[in-house]
């Protein structure tokens, strides 16, 4: 092997190894942004959680069926909602998280006793639900830039009574 042919080999084996080594330290940056907001819910700090959504977050939540726009308005209808609805809010993975890139998706499962009024103004109906679920997450930097929630909002109604 020549040594011009040599030293290609090994620039290519070391761009190899640095852009593997970049995504990887992309994926747990990822991660980490993630585990900090499902520490922020199950610790029911509102603030927290919010502070870690981007400033022009966008939100979807299945069951409210739209995009909410904007750190303050996730903050005020989804995150505030549940967790004064639901003091003892848990969510929790099911399984493990699929990582790519900046986007992290998973399973998962979120329940507790519905004790507070929900911010659409639904009285408590002091009853546990227990709910599967799945997210996907866009992360830029250390935000959440995209949040998109699915899961069965039927039986989430029923388990609360309201159907």
């Amino acid at each position: 092997m020549s040594i011009i042919t040599f030293r290609m080999a090994r620039a290519i084996t070391l761009s190899i190894a640095l852009a593997l080594s970049s995504a990887t330290a992309l994926a747990q940056d990822a991660m980490t942004v993630v585990d900090k907001y499902l520490v922020a819910w199950n610790a029911q700090d509102a603030i927290g959680a919010a502070n870690l959504l981007a400033e022009d977050a966008r939100y979807y939540d299945s069951a409210l069926g739209e995009t909410v726009l904007g750190r303050a308005a996730a903050k005020v209808k989804v995150i505030d909602s549940f967790m004064n609805a639901t003091p003892d809010i848990y969510w929790n993975l099911v399984g493990s998280p699929v990582i790519a890139g900046q986007r992290v998706t998973f399973e998962w499962v979120l329940g507790g006793t519905n004790t507070g009024a929900w911010a659409d103004g639904t009285a408590a109906t002091n009853k546990t639900f227990r709910i599967f679920g799945m997210s996907a997450f866009t992360i830029e930097g250390d935000s959440i830039k995209v949040q998109s929630d699915y899961y069965d909002a039927l039986s989430f109604y029923k388990q609360l009574g309201l159907m």
